[in-house]
């Protein structure tokens, strides 16, 4: 990959997360400002990055909409849509669709529930392996090449006095997520919510996707997460079923 564009991806990607000054663009990529300002001013030009009045630099509205049309060509994720509305509506949390790309999760969709609160989760960022439900149950149904391939790039950064911090107790997480068909979060990134997730199989009998149901704690504790499973179970089984699945919801390793 050309050195200008590495520079360009790596801007993009670093004002997607907030607004930067030209010289913290500067700094992140180890140049001086008058180079850092080039490449913003072409990608500005580009609709790719946008000045702010007060002088920073945030997404441009171009990237914004690429990025919803690559979202309607993700088939996954409109045909999974209509099961995680219903879901959302039936319970009233928030329900995201999370899809393998690689050596990671990544957020393909998102469906506030009812008096939803700021999280992390976004559409278009990767879910932490550590800590992400969704990404734990995708993980945990992977063969074990994949599984060590994803788990190598995992942080163990901790968040909250529930992460997991290191590998080997993730690990046996993921043996029991597998063995009992779910997985959880339990405020392990955020210490006000809690999730469970079940995997989602396509029609090769792959675990390429996840759907999570996230609730504020106080509002809906694990516990009572957990007495929903066989319902959760099946809206999961309806998104397989429409990726053309049809064998059992344990898979193979």
């Amino acid at each position: 990959m050309s050195q200008t564009v590495a520079r360009a991806i790596d801007i993009i990607g670093f004002v997607s997360q907030r607004p930067r000054s030209l010289g913290e663009i500067a700094e992140r990529l180890g140049v001086h400002k008058s180079t850092a300002l080039r490449l913003l001013q072409t990608l500005e030009e580009g609709g790719f990055v946008r000045r702010l009045p007060e002088g920073g630099y945030a997404m441009g509205f171009q990237l914004i909409a690429l990025g919803q049309l690559a979202l309607d060509q993700v088939e996954a994720r409109s045909l999974a849509r209509p099961v995680l509305q219903e879901l959302s509506e039936r319970y009233g949390h928030t329900v995201h669709l999370g899809e393998l790309v690689g050596d990671g999760v990544v957020y393909v969709d998102k469906i506030d529930g009812r008096g939803s609160v700021a999280m992390g989760s976004r559409i278009g960022l990767p879910a932490q392996t550590h800590t992400a439900g969704v990404a734990k149950v995708i993980t945990a149904f992977q063969d074990d090449a994949t599984r060590a391939r994803i788990l190598d790039h995992a942080t163990y950064e901790r968040y909250t006095p529930t992460t997991v911090t290191d590998r080997a107790t993730l690990e046996a997480e993921l043996d029991l997520t597998r063995s009992r068909g779910w997985a959880e979060d339990n405020g392990e990134h955020e210490d006000y919510i809690n999730c469970v997730a079940l995997p989602v199989f396509d029609a090769r009998g792959r675990a390429t996707h996840g759907i999570s149901i996230t609730a504020l704690s106080a509002a809906a504790p694990l516990t009572e997460l957990r007495g929903h499973i066989e319902e959760f179970r099946r809206a999961a089984q309806q998104v397989s079923q429409r990726l053309g699945w049809r064998g059992d919801d344990r898979g193979n390793r």
